[in-house]
């Protein structure tokens, strides 16, 4: 299941990143950053993870540097 979410993710990167150009307001961009979450933390907890911090990429948000967590440094 793991390998099956980043391989639509980077599908993503791939084929529909680059016609919507370069907005993401955050490094790691967000599709990055879902695939390390989800590396970091497996697929329930790091799609989750993903899904937050593209809630959080608007014109409204400053952005900026926003890595993944570490394990233990994640609150619950």
């Amino acid at each position: 299941m793991k390998k099956m979410i980043i391989a639509i993710v980077k599908g993503y990167q791939w084929l529909i990143s680059p016609l919507l150009g370069n907005n993401c307001r955050y490094y790691p961009t967000c599709s990055s950053y879902m695939i390390q979450a989800i590396e970091r933390f497996g697929v329930l907890k790091g799609v989750w993870m993903g899904l937050k911090r593209l809630g959080r990429c608007h014109p409204f948000h400053e952005g900026g540097i926003d890595p993944v967590p570490e394990k233990d440094d994640h609150k619950h």
